[in-house]
C-alpha cells in the first residue's frame, strides 16, 4: 500500500462530461442527438462488468489485458473470460503492453512496473520514482520505455534493468513514442514536447502553448503529432521544427491517430473531432456534441470510432459523415481497442467491457490506433510490421457482413463541406530549431479520471472565515503528514469539492477540476496539507507562532487556526511539503 506522504497524483486531472467549465460549456457543439444517425447502429454483443480501469490491450491471440478497479493486473479471452490476475499495489491507467513472446508489462500508481509471463507469473517488479500513468512503449531490442508522475523518463532493458533516467523536471503524463530511428517523443507538464536520443539525451525540446497530455502518433514520414492545452493540434517534423497547427475550439488532451491515408485525426473537448491531412489542413470536422478524451480508431474499410464523455460511441464515414452511433449513458474516457478478428472493445464508467463482434478489424496504417498496435508497443511500424498485421487483419477485413440499415427517419447524409483554415501556423523569424517560443501559462485542465463514486453530502452554509477556523480546529496529524478536513478546507478557500474514492477527490482549481489524495479518518475525508500546498495557484505559509497555518488562493488569504501542540509539532509539519 503506498504511504500516506506519497502524493504524486495531485495533478492527474478529471475528465467527466461534469467537469467541463462554464466557460467551455458554451463553446461546445450541440448534443449529438440534434443530428440522427444514418444508420442502425449494431448491437452490443455482451458488456461484463469487469472492474476495468485502465485502456485494453489486446494480445495477439486477442486476449485483453487490463488494470482493475481492484489493484489486479487481469488477462481474459476475448469473450471476457479470466485466465489470471495478479495483485499490484495499487490502481493504474496505464495501458499495459505485451511482447511479442505474450508477457504483459504493466503499471500502477504504487510507483512499480510489473512484467509478467503470459501465464501471469511476476518476471520482475521495479520502483521508480513516481506514479506511472502513461503507457510504456516497448523497443525494437526488447527494451522499454517509461515516463512518470515524479518527472522522469527511463529506459529499462527486457529484465528490468534502468539503462538511463533522462529528468524532465515535471511530470509526465503522456505516453512516450518511438520513432523508426529510436529517437523517443513524449510531452510532459512543461509544456512541451520533448525529443530523446535512443541513449537518453535530449535533442530537441519544442514549446507549446499549454500542458501537453496528449500521447503523440508518429505519421507515416515520420512527422509527430499531439494536441496540447493551448488549443491547438500540434504537428512537428522529426527535428523539432513546426510544420503546422490547428486550432479547436477547446483543449486536445486525446491522443491522435495517423489513418492509412494519412489524416491525424484527434477529438477536443470543444466537442468535435479533426480530421486534418499533412499540410494542415481540415479534411473534415465532426460534431459529437461532448468532449473527447479518447483516442479513436480506423477501421479497415475507413470508418473512424471514437467515444464521447457522455458515453456514446460514434462512427464516423470517409467523408466526416455520422454512419451510426451507440449512447450508453455512461461516460467513456479511454480508447476504443479493437482485435485483429474485428471485435471492437469500449469500456463504460464503473469498469463495464462492451464489445461488438464481426466488426471490421483496424486498417493497417502508420498509427491507426493508440499506441499504433492493439498490443500497445507505442513505436512506428517497420515494414514487416505492416505486412504482419495485413496478414493477421486478412481474414476479418475480407469477411461478409452485413450491410448498414438506414435509421428509421434518416435521410442521406450530405457529404460535409471540408473546412480549411487559416494559414497553418510557421515559427516566427528568429524561432530558434525546435519550434521554441514563448510559454503562455494558463490554468491545468481536465485528463482521463479513475472511477467515480458518489458526491459528497453538501456542506452546511457558512462563511469561508468560519470553515478555515473549523477546518483548523480539525487538523489530524498521521505520522509525519498533516491533514486537513477536506469539506470545510474547500469551502473556505471557494473550491468545489467531488470525492471519487477513499483516497481522492477533485477540486475545482483556477476553473478546471484537479485530482488530488485524500485519506479517511473517522468516516471523513482530509487532505494533506502538502498536497494542499501543490495546487495550482495555492500557496501555504505556516506560523507556528501565531499557531496558524495561512493558505493564499486568488490574491485572497485564509488563516486556519491550528493548534500546533495538539495537532502537531512544528518538526513534523515542516517535513510536510
Amino acid at each position: 500500500m503506498k504511504k500516506l506522504t506519497h502524493l504524486p497524483r495531485w495533478t492527474l486531472l478529471l475528465t467527466s462530461l461534469a467537469a467541463v467549465t462554464p466557460a467551455a460549456a458554451q463553446t461546445t457543439a450541440p448534443a449529438a442527438s440534434a443530428a440522427p444517425a444514418q444508420f442502425i447502429a449494431p448491437k452490443i454483443d455482451w458488456s461484463r462488468e469487469l472492474k476495468v480501469m485502465s485502456g485494453v490491450t489486446i494480445a495477439d491471440n486477442g486476449d485483453l489485458i487490463y488494470l482493475g478497479s481492484d489493484s489486479r493486473i487481469r488477462r481474459t479471452d476475448a469473450q471476457g473470460k479470466e485466465k489470471w490476475t495478479y495483485a499490484a499495489g495499487d490502481i493504474g491507467r496505464a495501458n499495459p503492453v505485451v511482447t511479442p513472446q505474450g508477457s504483459v508489462l504493466a503499471a500502477s500508481y504504487d510507483d512499480h512496473l510489473y512484467l509478467l509471463d503470459p501465464n501471469g507469473k511476476l518476471q520482475w517488479k521495479l520502483k521508480l520514482d513516481g506514479d506511472i500513468y502513461a503507457s510504456p512503449a516497448l523497443r525494437l531490442d526488447g527494451s522499454f520505455i517509461v515516463g512518470t508522475a515524479g518527472g522522469s523518463v527511463y529506459a529499462l532493458s527486457a529484465d528490468g534493468k534502468v539503462l538511463w533516467q533522462y529528468k524532465v523536471g515535471a511530470p509526465v503524463f503522456s505516453s512516450p513514442a518511438v520513432a523508426a530511428d529510436g529517437t523517443i517523443y513524449f510531452g510532459a507538464q512543461n509544456n512541451r514536447m520533448h525529443a530523446l536520443t535512443p541513449d537518453g539525451t535530449l535533442k530537441w525540446a519544442y514549446a507549446a502553448g499549454s500542458l501537453v497530455f496528449s500521447s503523440p502518433a508518429i505519421g507515416r514520414e515520420g512527422g509527430i503529432y499531439f494536441g496540447s492545452s493551448d488549443r491547438k493540434i500540434h504537428a512537428l517534423n522529426p527535428d523539432g521544427t513546426l510544420k503546422w497547427t490547428v486550432p479547436t475550439g477547446l483543449f486536445v488532451n486525446a491522443s491522435p491517430i495517423v489513418t492509412s491515408t494519412d489524416l491525424v485525426v484527434v477529438g477536443s473537448y470543444d466537442g468535435k473531432v479533426y480530421a486534418v491531412n499533412t499540410t494542415g489542413e481540415n479534411e473534415w470536422v465532426y460534431t459529437a456534441g461532448a468532449p473527447i478524451a479518447g483516442a479513436a480508431a480506423e477501421l479497415s474499410d475507413g470508418t473512424i470510432l471514437i467515444p464521447d464523455l457522455s458515453g456514446t460511441v460514434h462512427a464516423i464515414g470517409k467523408a466526416g459523415q455520422r454512419l451510426w452511433t451507440i449512447q450508453t449513458g455512461k461516460k467513456i474516457d479511454t480508447a476504443i481497442a479493437v482485435s485483429d478478428a474485428g471485435t471492437v472493445y469500449f469500456t463504460t464508467e464503473g469498469g463495464a467491457l462492451n464489445a461488438l463482434q464481426k466488426q471490421r478489424p483496424l486498417a493497417v496504417g502508420p498509427w491507426t490506433t493508440f499506441h499504433a498496435l492493439p498490443s500497445g508497443w507505442g513505436r512506428a511500424l517497420s515494414a514487416n510490421d505492416l505486412q504482419a498485421r495485413t496478414a493477421a487483419r486478412r481474414a476479418a477485413a475480407t469477411a461478409a457482413i452485413a450491410a448498414l440499415k438506414p435509421a428509421p427517419g434518416s435521410t442521406p447524409a450530405p457529404t460535409p463541406t471540408p473546412v480549411r483554415p487559416p494559414t497553418a501556423t510557421t515559427p516566427p523569424a528568429g524561432t530558434a530549431p525546435g519550434g521554441t517560443g514563448p510559454v503562455v501559462t494558463t490554468p491545468a485542465t481536465p485528463v482521463r479520471p479513475p472511477v467515480t463514486t458518489p458526491t459528497t453530502p453538501a456542506t452546511p452554509t457558512r462563511t469561508p472565515e468560519e470553515a478555515a477556523r473549523l477546518a483548523g480546529a480539525g487538523a489530524r496529524a498521521v505520522g509525519r503528514t498533516v491533514y486537513l478536513p477536506l469539506a470545510e478546507t474547500a469551502q473556505a478557500l471557494d473550491m468545489a469539492v467531488k470525492v471519487l474514492s477513499p483516497r481522492q477527490a477533485t477540486v475545482t482549481v483556477l476553473g478546471s477540476p484537479v485530482l488530488v489524495s485524500t485519506v479517511t479518518l473517522d468516516g471523513r475525508a482530509y487532505l494533506p496539507l502538502s498536497g494542499l500546498a501543490r495546487l495550482p495557484g495555492v500557496t501555504v505559509k505556516t506560523d507556528p507562532a501565531a499557531g496558524t497555518v495561512n493558505v493564499t488562493r486568488l490574491a485572497r488569504t485564509r488563516s486556519f487556526p491550528v493548534n500546533f501542540g495538539k495537532a502537531v509539532s512544528l518538526e513534523v509539519l515542516r517535513t510536510t511539503y
